[in-house]
């Protein structure tokens, strides 16, 4: 954790030298050069302490009350708006600045002394809610995680560094702004209404999202370091290792024991050699069951004398989806003989969290081994994991014998199974499943990747960030790359089509994407290579050339014959919201 809020000081630092303090910038440096030596100091404890309100506290509020992903940025462009005008009428701001003092004086600080301080840090309050936006991908996974999990101490330090990280910059520009308009000084008044005037024209194209157009058009032309100076810091290995702590994945669980593990080796008569890799944690924190007996949930201990093969998947992940054909030909073999398969659904995205989407998905996959929903991620982190799909075998005694992470090893697998009943003294059937499942290839190039601005990777639009964008067409799309086109609205964890579309360049066989339509159908166009897709190369839920999305879900878009290189082309209706591609 402390490395963790080390490097979210040095990311908030780099952002404040970035392109997306230019909303702020000339707010903070008017705002700055205005009234007393302490009043800069004021600003930036403001926006300190309300950006990290607006970043960690507020996001449990917008959630809670179903708001707008955007609902911060109106706030705080309202707020502006008042400033602005405020000080654009003298006798009204005089007014508002004596009820500040009154307030200050309430407070203990005595008339006269504040130097500006407490006025300064009502304006820093309002930048804190227009910076908001520009957090970098370190505290963006910290927000993603805190708003499916329990705030704690750990996660409010992290967003406060990252905003004094920024506070500290803006406040040595303030500081030399304030000696450029010195000579201004005399003219007090004429100034304040200047820096009014700043304020109410920087709300209003904020208004009309010029900020962001025009943040997108000077960082086109940057080089990528100067877009984002911390983006080689912020993708360290230690900073993910960081976040992945934050996630809730321990380092000292099951399943780093058997990260570390050697792959067991084979005995005599095939059999392999299972060492005991720890206690299987039981199952805590679900929050709901399904194909038990009356939904009841199940314990490791009522399984005592069974084998226990425990599954974390989520229903929108395509390597979990393409392990479900094995997992129900073991269940259907070998549950009579003493096995027993328990999925613990744990989600990736929000929509994942709905009982009724995860007991849709059971019923559509045709699921019949029980299943726990686990939301908060409890038993994710009693066993340590960190992996979709991931699977932890476990003996008669309750020991875990076997850990597997992703797809593959299906024969093994069936062999540690068959090992550990013949072990508990159980009938072990003569021949072993056969399965018809699809598997990936093995030569795709393009890697996953997300679309919303936690976690994007690969796209050739700058300043990824939260909230609506109008992105160009780049002048080309290398290999393995993605382009928005047009208005789409940027949230942490998706990203929603407001009359754009979405271009990528892939190396792949098959692609699917994570898409979801709230309340009302809507349909994606799909192009390959510049033509409607073909019924020939179009995936299962492609008709027409085109995907209904009806439900929030993992689609598979193209299934071609072989592995190629690719240019597809989406162009989904207004509403439609994607989440992630991948590739197989």
């Amino acid at each position: 954790m402390a490395l963790l809020i080390l490097f979210g000081f040095i990311a908030g630092a780099g952002t404040a030298l970035s392109p997306c303090v230019l909303p702020v910038l000339p707010i903070a440096l008017s705002a700055g050069a205005t009234g007393g030596r302490r009043r800069p100091l004021g600003i930036v404890a403001g926006l300190a302490v309300s950006f990290t309100f607006a970043t960690v506290a507020l996001v449990y509020v917008i959630s809670a009350l179903g708001l707008p992903n955007d609902f911060l940025r109106k706030f705080a462009i309202v707020i502006l708006l008042g400033f602005g005008i405020t000080l654009m009428i003298p006798p009204l701001a005089a007014r508002l600045e004596a009820w500040i003092s009154q307030f200050a004086s309430r407070a203990g600080v005595a008339r006269g002394k504040g130097d500006g301080f407490w006025s300064g840090t009502a304006v820093g309050a309002s930048l804190g809610l227009v910076y908001a936006p520009c957090a970098g991908p370190i505290l963006a996974g910290v927000i993603t995680v805190s708003a499916s999990q329990a705030f704690d101490t750990g996660r409010l330090a992290v967003a406060l560094s990252y905003g004094v990280g920024s506070a500290a910059v803006l406040y040595f520009l303030m500081l030399g702004g304030r000696k450029v308009v010195a000579p201004l000084a005399r003219r007090g008044v004429g100034l304040q209404i200047a820096m009014g005037a700043v304020m109410v024209v920087v709300a209003l194209a904020m208004l009309r999202n010029y900020d962001v157009r025009f943040q997108n058009t000077i960082a086109s032309d940057l080089p990528s370091f100067l877009v984002n100076p911390t983006e080689s810091l912020e993708r360290t290995a230690a900073a993910r290792s960081a976040l992945a702590d934050i996630r809730g994945a321990s380092s000292h669980g099951v399943g780093a024991r058997a990260a570390s593990a050697a792959k067991p080796s084979a005995g005599a008569g095939g059999h392999l050699d299972l060492p005991v890799l720890g206690k299987a944690p039981e199952f805590v924190g679900n929050e709901q069951w399904f194909n038990t007996p009356g939904d009841q949930p199940l314990t490791l201990k009522r399984l005592r004398g069974r084998v226990v093969l425990v599954d974390f998947w989520t229903y929108s992940c395509i390597n979990c989806l393409r392990t479900l054909p094995y997992l129900k030909a073991w269940d259907a073999r070998y549950r009579r003989d003493g096995l027993t398969i328990v999925g613990i659904h744990t989600p990736e995205f929000p929509f994942e969290r709905e009982a009724s989407n995860v007991e849709a998905a059971i019923h559509e996959n045709d699921i019949r081994y029980p299943v726990a929903q686990d939301n908060e991620q409890a038993t994710w982190n009693a066993y340590g994991n960190q992996y979709w799909p991931a699977e932890y075998f476990i003996d008669a005694k309750g020991d875990v014998r076997y850990v597997h992470f992703g797809e593959g090893e299906y024969g093994e697998k069936e062999q540690v199974i068959r090992d550990l009943l013949a072990e508990a003294g159980r009938k072990v059937p003569d021949k072993k499943t056969r399965v018809h499942a699809v598997t990936p290839s093995t030569t795709v190039a393009t890697p996953e990747t997300y679309l919303g601005a936690a976690r994007a990777e690969r796209f050739t639009n700058p300043m990824f960030s939260p909230g609506p964008h109008d992105f160009s067409a780049p002048a080309a799309l290398p290999e393995n790359e993605f382009a928005y086109h047009g208005r789409w609205r940027i949230a942490l964890d998706s990203a929603t089509a407001e009359g754009g579309s979405l271009d990528l360049n892939f190396s792949a066989r098959r692609v699917y994407l994570v898409l979801g339509s709230p309340g009302q159908d809507r349909k994606v166009r799909v192009k390959l290579d510049g033509k409607p897709i073909s019924s020939v190369d179009a995936g299962s839920d492609v008709h027409g050339a085109a995907v209904d999305v009806s439900s929030q879900r993992l689609y598979n878009l193209v299934d071609l014959p072989r592995v190629g290189q690719h240019v597809l082309e989406l162009e989904p209706e207004a509403g439609v919201m994607g989440y992630a591609f991948t590739f197989g």
